[in-house]
């Protein structure tokens, strides 16, 4: 019995231990110039975003993943196409532009748009509300 018990708790913090958030997508340099979604890493140098804010901005982007792990601090850039940069600037509420906030939220960041203010889930609830989104939960 006790045997069981030892297995059982270590399986639970291997399991604990072992349930990381995967890191935010990068696009590859090869990929930039075709694909619809261009993720790139934010260098220092970058442009800052407006002073009630720390995210680093480059022209063009929509928004901005920022991940902070072990005390760093890690930015994204997300940049649409064309067309579906115009779409998610006047309708963010739509599913590629929250497709791309949730990758960045499962990656454990947080979502900027490029003036700097943060799109939390309370936004996004209201997102929700706008097109009367319906989800389904498997539980």
């Amino acid at each position: 019995m006790r045997l069981c018990v030892a297995l059982a708790l270590l399986a639970l913090s291997v399991v604990a231990c072992s349930t990381q958030k995967p890191p935010m997508p990068i696009t590859s340099p090869q990929e930039i110039g075709a694909s619809p979604v261009v993720r790139q890493p934010l260098t220092p140098g970058a442009a800052k975003a407006p002073a009630t804010s720390s995210v680093a901005v480059l022209p063009g982007t929509l928004y901005i993943c920022v991940v902070e792990s072990k005390g760093e601090r890690q930015q994204t850039a997300i940049e649409f196409a064309p067309k579906v940069a115009e779409l998610c600037r006047k309708n963010p509420e739509m599913g590629p532009c929250q497709y791309e906030r949730e990758t960045c939220r499962r990656s454990g960041g947080r979502v900027f748009t490029a003036d700097g203010s943060e799109i939390t889930r309370a936004i996004e609830a209201e997102y929700d509300k706008k097109v009367m989104r319906v989800r389904f939960r498997a539980d």
